[in-house]
């Protein structure tokens, strides 16, 4: 059962890998992934927010089951973006912090889907933001590491508790240890990127 986890859980700074193969497994997680990320209010979700190293993220713009589309990217890249355009940002990892983010307009992305066709878009608008941020997040980069300075400096008290959060967790084993979570990527890496 798959669980969204929050930052500083080290799998958030992956850099998440191409996935080679995808099984009936797989499918029930990305499905696992919708439950979580419509659970939760999101508009999108990457696999490393919920302790998977895959390449790979899910989106609904509208953020309610049952109305728009549900997207899947596997091995997503974005090949061209243009404009600049800045408006504010949130995560599902990072719950209650909220922050400007400048990202670009529109872009061009190629990915696959579930099924193995090619997914070759031009995207603007909300949707751009939605890809940006997951693939930043497939990157190890997190929305918070894409703000001003001064806007790091107001946040650092509420990253502060989530690190504290964190490691008493851990320290009482409600998280895996850090070494448990390396084993964990390094089996899912070898099912599905090896």
């Amino acid at each position: 059962m798959l669980q969204l986890i929050n930052f500083p859980h080290p799998t958030l700074r992956f850099q998440s890998k191409p996935i080679i193969r995808v099984d009936a497994s797989l499918r029930e997680m990305i499905g696992q992934m919708f439950d979580i990320m419509y659970e939760n209010r999101g508009v999108g979700l990457a696999a490393n927010q919920v302790n998977l190293p895959l390449r790979l993220f899910i989106a609904n713009p509208t953020g309610e089951k049952g109305n728009g589309e549900e997207l899947v990217f596997l091995n997503p890249v974005i090949r061209r973006s243009t404009g600049s355009t800045e408006s504010e940002e949130g995560c599902l990892s990072l719950p209650g912090i909220h922050a400007a983010v400048k990202r670009n307009k529109s872009l061009h992305v190629k990915a696959y889907s579930m099924e193995g066709r090619e997914i070759d878009m031009q995207v603007d608008g909300f949707l751009a933001r939605i890809i940006q941020h997951e693939i930043d997040h497939l990157d190890g980069v997190l929305f918070i590491d894409r703000v001003s300075p001064e806007t790091q400096r107001v946040l650092l008290d509420e990253l502060s508790g989530f690190v504290s959060t964190h490691d008493s967790k851990q320290r009482q084993g409600m998280i895996p240890s850090d070494e448990q979570l390396s084993e964990q990527r390094e089996e899912w890496l070898n099912r599905y990127c090896r």
